[in-house]
């Protein structure tokens, strides 16, 4: 019996997934059979576009906080970080100490919150119910009937703690908007603080939990551990994540390191310098760009050291960077190389694409440890050293931060007065756009063959290709590539369709 995701149609088959499931956004999967069966061509298109570059324009700049941050519901600190930082640079402002420590702190523990909700409610069930199980059972409930009540017990929590510290920071749970040009709209109070301390020490020992779970339950599965070495889910890239001056990982400051395939240093750029680094392609299948490193040049959508695509991903970052900034986090960052590349003397990238939900997981803890040092630090609740007030004339700023999905970049233009003239944004997964798009095409050609039953299952595997990088496409749809399609189909009083137009 045909699949109902294949469609027959001269000469060639179609195998549609509409839409991709588990994912902050809308996407469907185009894939196009050969009259051997095999896979010719794969397309992943984004169907919608939301359009904060444009309606930016006009407005004072010191608003882009409070209205970026509202590009996605996921992840608002990412965009209000990055947008406090372009606005900083606009003003040419340089950071009191407390503000910084008070900026990094909030960040790391919202990456808690966000690798957590990404681990265990979107790529969790692959692994712990199966990739080929049940859809209905292969979700977050499933999971916690499976691994036990206490362990959804500790995700809700840390969930829930994760909220209400991004309200001691920002007045409410979600969008908060306390990251102003200059510093932080309030300080914290030793009160918080002690709280705070709580939070993060329960998050540390999370973040220790889950990595022992994904042993527990993925590396220990040899099944599981033969997909990620051997499976059809690998692409030599360039990498590129944050670094500070040791060339350890940092989410929210430093300078952005770009590596090759075999680990060398391409590049280190501050956030300013970006244009000279990625240019953008446009194509006209998709509403979402693809970066790719000017220095290397485009080549289409592959692979090397001669192709300019790069991933900005956890295991980019790790890829990346030459340490972590935490001790147990350096461990487990240790571990994860010597695992996945057999090499005890040393690292060498990994480009395993599924092995990014453990790098994820080495990130995890290190931004938890971050968040305890953080907190620890004697000005953290300094009652003045907050914000300081812009006097500059402003013009121009970028901010870079690392969004958990991968670097995020916010560039303002402004006038004289600071009225918005041009925004552009590079998403992490518009960085990761051209990766995704290979990660996905590769899948497909090695799971799919002639004779082989095209099930739920398999093209379950096919979407974890793309579920791997995290993507948030709400995030990510800033081109507008030719005419917006549009479908009218109209119906007499019956409901029957009596005429169909299509651009």
């Amino acid at each position: 019996m045909t699949s109902p995701h294949v469609k027959t149609n001269e000469g060639y088959r179609r195998i549609s997934i509409d839409p991709v499931t588990r994912l902050e956004g809308h996407g469907k999967i185009d894939i196009f059979l050969d009259k051997d069966g095999e896979v010719a061509d794969c397309y992943f298109q984004v169907p919608e576009l939301r359009g904060f570059e444009k309606f930016c324009e006009g407005r004072p700049v010191e608003e882009l906080p409070r209205i970026t941050s509202r590009i996605c519901g996921v992840c608002p600190e990412a965009h209000m970080m990055a947008s406090a930082k372009a606005c900083d640079a606009v003003y040419k402002i340089n950071l009191p100490l407390t503000a910084k420590l008070l900026r990094e702190l909030q960040y790391n523990i919202f990456f808690v919150t966000d690798h957590t909700t990404h681990f265990y409610a979107l790529a969790g069930p692959d692994f712990v119910m199966g990739p080929t199980s049940d859809p209905a059972t292969r979700n977050l409930i499933g999971v916690v009937r499976k691994v036990g009540l206490e362990v959804g017990g500790k995700v809700i929590k840390c969930r829930q703690w994760g909220h209400e510290a991004a309200a001691i920071f920002g007045g409410k749970p979600v969008n908060p908007i306390n990251a102003i040009p200059g510093g932080m709209s309030k300080p914290i109070t030793s009160e918080e603080r002690a709280r705070l301390d709580e939070i993060v020490a329960f998050m540390v020992e999370f973040a220790k939990f889950t990595l022992k779970l994904f042993h527990d339950v993925v590396l220990s599965n040899s099944q599981y551990l033969d997909l990620i070495l051997n499976g059809p889910f690998r692409h030599e890239t360039y990498s590129m994540g944050l670094v500070d001056d040791k060339n350890r990982v940092n989410f929210y400051d430093g300078k952005v390191r770009v590596v090759d395939p075999e680990g060398r240093e391409l590049c280190k750029y501050a956030p300013a310098d970006y244009t000279k680094v990625v240019a953008e392609r446009v194509e006209p299948w998709t509403y979402l760009k693809f970066p790719y490193l000017k220095q290397v040049g485009w080549k289409g959508l592959v692979d090397g050291k001669d192709s300019g695509v790069y991933r900005a991903t956890p295991q980019a970052r790790l890829n990346a960077a030459d340490g972590m900034n935490s001790p147990e986090a350096q461990a487990a960052y240790e571990e994860y190389f010597e695992t996945l590349t057999g090499d005890r003397s040393g690292k060498k990238p990994v480009h395993h694409t599924l092995a990014i939900h453990w790098a994820r997981l080495v990130e995890l803890l290190n931004a938890a440890e971050r968040a305890q040092e953080l907190l620890r630090h004697p000005e953290i609740t300094h009652p003045e050293n907050y914000r300081v007030l812009p006097t500059e004339v402003p013009s121009e700023g970028v901010g870079i931060v690392e969004a958990p999905r991968g670097t995020l970049t916010h560039h303002y233009v402004t006038d004289e007065k600071g009225i918005v003239k041009k925004v552009n944004l590079i998403v992490g997964t518009t960085n990761n756009h051209a990766a995704i798009c290979m990660s996905i095409k590769k899948a497909a050609q090695g799971l799919i063959h002639k004779g082989v039953e095209v099930t739920e299952g398999l093209l379950n595997m096919i979407e974890m290709a793309f579920r791997a990088y995290d993507p948030c496409y709400g995030c990510a749809t800033h081109s507008l590539p030719g005419q917006m399609p549009l479908r009218v189909t109209i119906h007499d009083a019956e409901g029957a369709v009596i005429a169909e137009l299509k651009r």
